[in-house]
């Protein structure tokens, strides 16, 4: 009967007493393995009657259990005994070993020293959320219905409806609009954020990315304000010997508007691929607050002006770091990483 094999078994593994590791090993072979006898017991216990399976199931798991721990604890005693006939006994004196600590990522790097040049500039931070609606993403910054960047190819839509979509952020232009809506100026603050558009994924494109946008608004702000901001900010972040230029751009939030060059500070002004030839590479666009802006987010345009500007953390990256691979910041590949500053957040 079942009942006395796993009696007999039972008493066999209480009277089992090892010489060697090797007796330990075959106890294991013999008891615990998937042909083992404990197994084999189980196999037989599928043809039990009914009635007797609730007692012979209690017993059974009870004689797996005090096999798996005779196994343990004659593993344990024999592996000790082997430490000591060794001599090799762990030296609890020692010290641990150290943490290793991971660098800082280049955005974040980057990303930091862009907001303190502006912090010193009186500039505070704030920051939106990443879905938005098509009033703070589009609307209220002067974008017309039939604009293209309203199209599917650029935006990611969570939800279109007529008149009332949304999305994935564009830009971090939305903060300004909630920062104006809420508030009275004036209003001087940055933008840092992540912003999404539905682009092929390149070395120089990519569908997610960073940018640092900035809103200055009072009375009397005027673009030499804007270029005097701006000049210092390069002349901080990239060294007093760079050059800059402003080009007229078109922004739909921002008129008069402009996109700001520096001189390419990889090939410092001779060409090379990042430039295209040209010895310039353009950093950010920028402009003076439309008025139309102004008044969709309540805010008398006759008595205030601004300006504002925006830019990508990758492409300042780039420049900063020499890095000409726009999926190299979202591989997270430790060869790459780890050649930044270990410093801690």
């Amino acid at each position: 009967m079942l009942q006395e094999k796993i009696q007999r078994c039972t008493e066999e593994i209480e009277r089992f007493s090892p010489q060697s590791g090797d007796d330990v090993e075959a106890f294991r072979l013999k008891f615990l393995v998937a042909k083992g006898v404990v197994r084999s017991l189980f196999e037989e216990f599928k043809s039990v009657p009914a009635e007797q399976k609730r007692m012979l199931g209690q017993t059974l798991n009870e004689l797996k259990q005090a096999a798996e721990q005779k196994y343990k604890i004659l593993q344990t005693q024999f592996a000790s005994a082997a430490q000591s006939s060794t001599g090799e006994q762990e030296d609890l004196t020692l010290p641990g070993a150290g943490f290793v600590f991971g660098s800082r990522h280049p955005l974040s790097l980057v990303r930091k020293e862009i907001v303190e040049i502006f912090k010193k500039l009186g500039f505070t931070v704030a920051e939106g959320p990443e879905i938005e609606d098509d009033w703070h993403n589009f609307s209220a910054l002067n974008f017309p219905p039939e604009h293209p960047a309203r199209d599917m190819q650029d935006t990611f839509f969570v939800r279109k409806q007529e008149g009332n979509d949304i999305a994935l952020r564009t830009h971090t232009s939305s903060v300004q609009v909630r920062m104006m809506e809420s508030g009275t100026p004036p209003f001087r603050a940055i933008m840092p954020g992540r912003v999404y558009r539905n682009e092929a994924i390149s070395a120089r494109a990519h569908c997610f990315f960073h940018q640092v946008e900035g809103l200055y608004v009072d009375e009397g702000v005027s673009f030499a304000d804007l270029k005097q901001t701006l000049y210092h900010f390069v002349q901080e972040l990239f060294g007093e010997d760079t050059k800059v230029r402003f080009r007229p751009s078109y922004f739909p939030f921002t008129e008069p508007s402009a996109e700001m060059d520096i001189s390419c500070t990889i090939c410092k002004g001779a060409g090379c691929t990042m430039c295209k030839g040209s010895g310039w590479v353009e950093i950010l666009g920028c402009g003076m607050v439309d008025p139309n802006v102004l008044k969709n987010c309540g805010i008398d345009s006759e008595r205030y002006s601004g300006f504002a500007f925006g830019m990508g953390v990758e492409r300042i990256t780039n420049l900063k770091y020499e890095i000409k691979d726009l999926r190299l910041f979202s591989e997270n590949d430790l060869r790459f990483l780890s050649q930044f500053e270990t410093e801690l957040i």
